[in-house]
């Protein structure tokens, strides 16, 4: 008979060995899927900055912003007006009135008061 299966030594150090590998095993797939993460994260994240700006440049260009009334390079032309001539005498001896000539204040009968608080 033989007796490597009866010895209880050499069956705990299977045993160590074999778990040792187990845990070897989980903890460099936990690297992998950390390190696989991390990549998926970084692309998504790139491509999401690159997508941001994409819309920003689409916006300005083409959206709302980019249809906005631009100021035009030419003046806008200023009123003017036309000189009239000299007035002529009317019949009843008075001047015309004139479109530049600016009202006359009438003068009220007593100033009015102040009122006090």
């Amino acid at each position: 008979m033989s007796k490597a299966g009866k010895d209880p030594a050499a069956r705990a150090a299977r045993e160590r060995t074999r778990l040792y590998q187990a845990r070897r095993d989980f903890h460099a797939g936990l690297a992998r899927r950390r390190t696989r993460d991390n990549v998926i994260a970084c692309v998504a994240g790139g491509l999401i900055v690159i997508g941001i700006g994409a819309v920003q440049v689409a916006y300005f260009t083409v959206g709302p912003a980019g249809t906005g009334a631009e100021p035009s390079a030419t003046v806008a032309p200023l009123p003017t007006t036309t000189p009239t001539s000299t007035p002529s005498p009317s019949a009843s001896g008075s001047p015309a009135p004139t479109a530049s000539a600016s009202p006359t204040p009438t003068a009220s009968a007593s100033p009015t008061p102040t009122p006090e608080p």
